[in-house]
């Protein structure tokens, strides 16, 4: 049990990001996908302050070389401000499977832009893999157009799409920025709640901007959605994103990673169970070889 102590964490992170998919899906269609993300934001940060003052002896790393905030802060707005407000917003129009299943694009869009922007090689096996997953949620996509979406009509399924899209080149860039800022062996711990930081003060004066304070106060007195977005929090960026930083300590970062990405696998039965969707044998093919895909990135 101990020598595969990594990899059984990977499958529980996996297990984390699929549950909150679920908790921000339904938090979401309650008040809001932009609430959502307003509020889960410096919660995490707070969950992840107290870790890192209990890991790393202080409560944020303000020390650090300015360059580091400088790609860490945009590395938050591109994925945790605008990515995940996108993802948050197909959560609501197509749920939260197709939503994950969406987000397996996010290697492939980072193996993509780091062969544009950082000079890496594509092999011939990443490209096979890049052509395997991205034809697979083509098709699972495909089908879920024709049939009866979560969202309830045909346009607002294109948007939901285009919004889960727009989420996984979001985070994927992020993960691009991020590695601009963790150069050196910069502990990860650090990066995420530096990151963390960052956006929600982003997020929150930009919500000042709009004037929407009051309404987020509003949004947090429905009960169910409120402990849907604490749920949602906790289990993953805090409890999820920890368990990633010991997996991926733990285990081989390629299998920690393909793991991990098995969270639309899992939300398969969930969203069939708690959110009533119709799983047809296409998506579960679809779902799968796109995992198949995936792995085949991270093996290369």
């Amino acid at each position: 049990m101990q020598t595969y102590l990594g990899e059984i964490i990977a499958l529980a992170t996996a297990v984390c990001w699929a549950a909150t998919s679920l908790f921000f899906t339904i938090a979401g269609k309650r008040v809001g996908s932009q609430l959502v993300n307003r509020v889960r934001l410096p919660l995490a940060a707070f969950l992840l302050a107290i870790t890192h003052l209990f890991w790393q002896g202080e409560v944020l790393p303000i020390h650090v070389e300015p360059f580091r905030w400088g790609w860490l802060g945009l590395s938050a707005i591109s994925g945790l401000v605008l990515g995940d407000a996108m993802l948050f917003q197909a959560f609501v129009l197509i749920g939260a499977r197709l939503s994950m299943l969406l987000m397996t694009l996010v290697p492939v869009i980072s193996t993509l832009l780091a062969w544009v922007f950082l000079g890496e090689t594509l092999s011939p096996l990443e490209i096979a893999a890049i052509i395997v997953t991205v034809g697979s949620v083509a098709w699972v996509v495909s089908e879920q157009r024709n049939s009866n979406s979560v969202s309830g009509s045909p346009r607002s399924h294109v948007i939901g799409v285009l919004c889960g899209i727009g989420g996984a080149t979001g985070q994927a860039l992020g993960l691009i920025l991020s590695k601009r800022g963790m150069v050196g062996d910069f502990p990860a711990l650090s990066a995420s709640l530096m990151r963390l930081s960052v956006a929600s003060v982003v997020i929150w004066l930009w919500a000042l901007i709009q004037g929407q304070l009051r309404s987020t106060i509003e949004g947090l007195r429905m009960r169910r959605a409120r402990w849907a977005i604490v749920g949602g929090t906790v289990v993953g960026p805090f409890i999820g994103m920890t368990l990633s930083l010991a997996a991926v300590q733990l285990a081989p970062v390629g299998i920690a990673s393909t793991l991990m990405a098995l969270a639309p696998v899992i939300l398969l039965p969930l969203a069939h169970w708690v959110l009533k969707e119709r799983i047809t044998q296409r998506a579960i093919v679809g779902t799968v070889v796109a995992m198949v895909g995936v792995a085949m990135i991270f093996w290369t």
